[in-house]
């Protein structure tokens, strides 16, 4: 298994790109995203899953989130909600 950053994802094209380690970008779509329910991913969440190469380039597939719960800062909205 690999690991790497997602560059950008568009829940409404269904895909877009992991960038790995060595600034090599994987194309990903949603259906090789291991969630339930609606497959998506965020801007910048770290991920990990299995590449192969296509006639395109490189392919992220079996693809989770290293962390589920950072996603999207979440844990800022509850500190702010104090005031």
């Amino acid at each position: 298994m690999r690991r790497g950053r997602v560059k950008w994802f568009s829940p409404e094209l269904g895909y877009g790109f992991i960038l790995i380690e060595e600034d090599v970008e994987v194309f990903v779509h949603h259906s090789d995203i291991d969630l339930e329910g609606f497959r998506m991913l965020h801007d910048g969440e770290e991920v990990e899953f299995e590449m192969i190469e296509t006639q395109r380039g490189f392919q992220a597939k079996k693809v989770m989130r290293i962390k589920p719960d950072s996603v999207s800062g979440e844990s800022n909205h509850n500190e702010n909600s104090n005031e």
